[in-house]
């Protein structure tokens, strides 16, 4: 029997999540704003994607946010030879009893990390598709629930094309955010020298700031505010406006608007507000949409990046024109 999380007022989530945010900075450098994106989409009960070179910090960060959240943390490193048991458990044969005992995969955690994802074939990529939409996996006939909190982090090198799998569409749409790191600043980077030479260790260390039920607690707070009927009709535009970009061959399903709007509402939580703003909509649109788009033949020729594609919808679509409080 489940029992039902506390709700957490909007001034003690942002408080939390402040927090958070704050501790994984003593370990992640230059890495503010995807960070809040990516708690923002955590708190909004989805998946996160990062993208980028490696070298730039993303596994640290998804280790440290999962720290600073209490949440019991588990790693797949991907590779070509990984099968979908080693993700999700397997059934194997006890002889003491003559029966075949379920031993979990590291899927049953709060905070799964699959590293370089694109480098494991689709049959295993595949096998975190009910885990990620159902949060249950199915094995041998039986189906096994798995725990809450419960969310995905995944990392891509978008670089290299040997020895890689491009993620389909299907399982890019289960991820709430596509965020890309991006090189740090001269000052950043600087940071980051001194930091490790200062440690005299390689591994960086954060503190655990809240639990897993916290957690829970602090996203029944983001579900218990409204969000007003003009930013929802704007996410709506936002998302039909992919579909008849002249680019773009396949458009954002309404799963992306609904990842806008949820993704929008836990941003403006994180800022202390009981509403949603026209910019926390626009501030999450490229990470929420660019991965659901599928360009065309032509447009992808010609270098066309699906966050340029959503960048011209936002000038192009109205905003509300008024801000209503929910």
């Amino acid at each position: 029997m489940t029992t039902t999380p506390e709700t957490l007022p909007v001034a003690e989530v942002q408080r939390s999540g402040r927090a958070v945010l704050d501790e994984v900075a003593t370990a992640v450098v230059g890495m503010a704003e995807p960070l809040r994106i990516a708690l923002a989409a955590l708190l909004a009960g989805g998946h996160v994607l990062f993208e980028d070179v490696p070298g730039l910090g993303k596994t640290l960060a998804a280790r440290s946010l999962a720290t600073a959240l209490g949440l019991d943390f588990r790693r797949i490193q991907c590779t070509p030879d990984l099968l979908p048991s080693d993700v999700t458990g397997s059934s194997v044969f006890d002889p003491t009893t003559s029966t075949f005992d379920f031993r979990p995969g590291p899927v049953f955690t709060g905070l799964l990390l699959a590293d370089e994802i694109n480098r494991t074939a689709p049959k295993t990529q595949s096998a975190l598709l009910e885990a990620m939409a159902e949060r249950q996996v199915s094995v041998d006939g039986t189906t096994h629930l798995l725990p809450a909190p419960f969310h995905v982090v995944a990392t891509s090198n978008p670089v290299e094309y040997e020895g890689t799998y491009p993620l389909p569409e299907a399982q890019l749409d289960r991820f709430m955010v596509r965020l890309a790191v991006g090189y740090p600043e001269r000052a950043s980077e600087v940071d980051v020298l001194a930091r490790r030479l200062a440690r005299r260790q390689e591994g960086a260390s954060v503190r655990q700031v809240v639990d897993a039920q916290t957690l829970l607690a602090m996203q029944a707070g983001v579900e218990a505010v409204a969000v007003d009927g003009d930013v929802l009709a704007y996410c709506v535009d936002l998302a039909a406006a992919t579909r008849a970009h002249r680019a773009v061959e396949v458009g954002a399903s309404p799963r992306g608007s609904q990842a806008l709007v949820l993704v929008a509402r836990a941003l403006a939580v994180l800022d202390g507000r009981d509403f949603v703003a026209p910019e926390d909509v626009k501030a999450v649109a490229a990470p929420a949409l660019a991965h659901r788009l599928s360009l065309t033949p032509q447009a992808w020729a010609a270098g066309l990046a699906p966050e340029a594609v959503v960048r011209e919808v936002l000038a192009q679509v109205a905003g509300p024109t008024t801000a209503r409080r929910a």
